[in-house]
């Protein structure tokens, strides 16, 4: 398996479907690394400490972290299932970033940033990773979001251990569109 294919892997059942695996994630998300790659490799996955420590280390969203001593993981975000990060609520910078396509903008002007199954609605700092997230998509759309002002309102936000700030949502009355 390659380096892509571990972390797509690792990102469906340490965000998702930790049954895929069998394996159970505690109520932070982390789960023991023996015991995952025991079932990794039960699956024919071939993936070795060493190897696991390198998908960790070179995912470029550094989606997943592990325990001090290195003997649990998780995934840093994104989880549809439910899990508690202990995340602290702090004070976002002025503006925050959202890559979107076209054709979501009609419903996104109406409702606003839903999280929809994930548990928050993720943001970027920099419109360069708002505008990658965008592509994933097709041809992306920035949206501009008022999170300074969201947060003088009463709004919570939260930055994960790899830097994507996140909310429960984002009322259009702080997007700009344009």
């Amino acid at each position: 398996m390659n380096t892509k294919h571990i972390s797509k892997f690792l990102s469906l059942v340490l965000r998702h479907n930790p049954d895929k695996l069998g394996i159970t994630l505690d109520t932070q998300g982390w789960t023991d690394v023996n015991i995952l790659l025991q079932k990794m490799n039960a699956q024919g996955k071939n993936v070795d400490v060493e190897r696991l420590k390198e998908v960790v280390a070179t995912n470029d969203k550094k989606r997943f972290a592990f325990n001090e001593d290195q003997t649990m993981i998780r995934a840093n975000q994104g989880h549809s299932i439910s899990v508690d990060l202990n995340y602290e609520a702090i004070t976002p910078p002025n503006f925050l970033y959202h890559g979107t396509v076209p054709k979501f903008m009609g419903e996104i002007k109406q409702q606003g940033l839903r999280k929809m199954s994930r548990h928050h609605v993720h943001l970027s700092e920099d419109k360069t990773t708002a505008m990658r997230v965008g592509a994933r998509r097709g041809v992306p759309t920035i949206l501009v979001i008022r999170s300074s002002e969201m947060h003088q309102k009463g709004h919570l936000f939260y930055k994960s251990e790899n830097n994507v700030w996140l909310t429960d949502h984002v009322p259009s009355e702080f997007i700009d569109f344009k």
